[in-house]
């Protein structure tokens, strides 16, 4: 079994934290390159448009993994299409789930850039700080109406299912990733995901069981899980807290 090598900013869960969550579940070996200094100069010199790259499609940016002998794969829902059978995480493996988990986590990756927008609005290359004003009209659309209208879709195909898993009867990585999602959501916007959460009650019993398994609660309580701040994807901002 070789060992996957993961590559991401290494002070933040970001994105990352969705690979890195189905990795830690099914105790599949990997290295997070990217926490070492040679790891994270390699990193940059992988997604330096400037640079000369040994790849014909070289990733645009992190996170991206090596798997086997594929050339480095970019964005969370593929990462996670080709780990999924890998780790046990695609359902049975049919072609039909592996369609819809896929299906599902494209919807998680949809929520999360409306989540970074709601601190960057007009441009990345700002600091928060120097949009505060847009941040906070964005933010108010995120919390009332879009977190709202993509929680409850989770809801309605949590409620049409016997087993509290979003695709099949097994875990899958999207029920990981909405776990991750799900914790993000309380750190940035703790007053919104009150108001939200009366009305998600099978999406809570979700990051329950996620938080419970054994391999999941191992990895919270190491020093490999990070703790969310404020240079991260999901951030807390009291004036942003609606």
């Amino acid at each position: 079994m070789a060992t996957i090598q993961l590559y991401y900013w290494p002070t933040i869960t970001g994105r990352g934290e969705f690979i890195r969550l189905a990795l830690e579940d099914a105790k599949y070996p990997y290295k997070d390159e990217a926490r070492t200094k040679e790891g994270l100069d390699e990193m940059l010199s992988v997604i330096n448009p400037t640079a000369e790259s040994p790849f014909d499609i070289p990733p645009l940016s992190p996170p991206f993994v090596f798997i086997d002998d594929l050339p480095p794969l970019a964005h969370v829902a593929k990462i996670l299409f080709v780990l999924g059978p890998r780790l046990g995480l695609a359902g049975n493996n049919s072609e039909t789930e592996r369609a819809l988990i896929n299906q599902l986590q494209l919807s998680v990756s949809d929520i999360v850039s409306e989540v970074h927008d709601s601190h960057h609005p007009i441009a990345t290359s700002l600091y928060y700080e120097d949009q505060k004003v847009e941040a906070a009209r964005r933010t108010h659309y995120l919390v009332n109406e879009r977190l709202p209208k993509y929680l409850s879709y989770f809801e309605r195909i949590l409620a049409k299912k016997t087993a509290n898993v979003l695709v099949g009867d097994t875990v899958t990585y999207v029920d990981l990733s909405i776990f991750h999602l799900l914790c993000g959501l309380k750190y940035a916007y703790p007053k919104a995901m009150a108001r939200i959460e009366a009305y998600i009650p099978r999406l809570l019993e979700l990051k329950r069981s996620v938080a419970e398994r054994p391999n999941i609660k191992a990895y919270l309580a190491s020093e490999r899980r990070l703790a969310f701040n404020e240079n991260d994807l999901f951030r807390h901002y009291s004036e942003l807290d609606l």
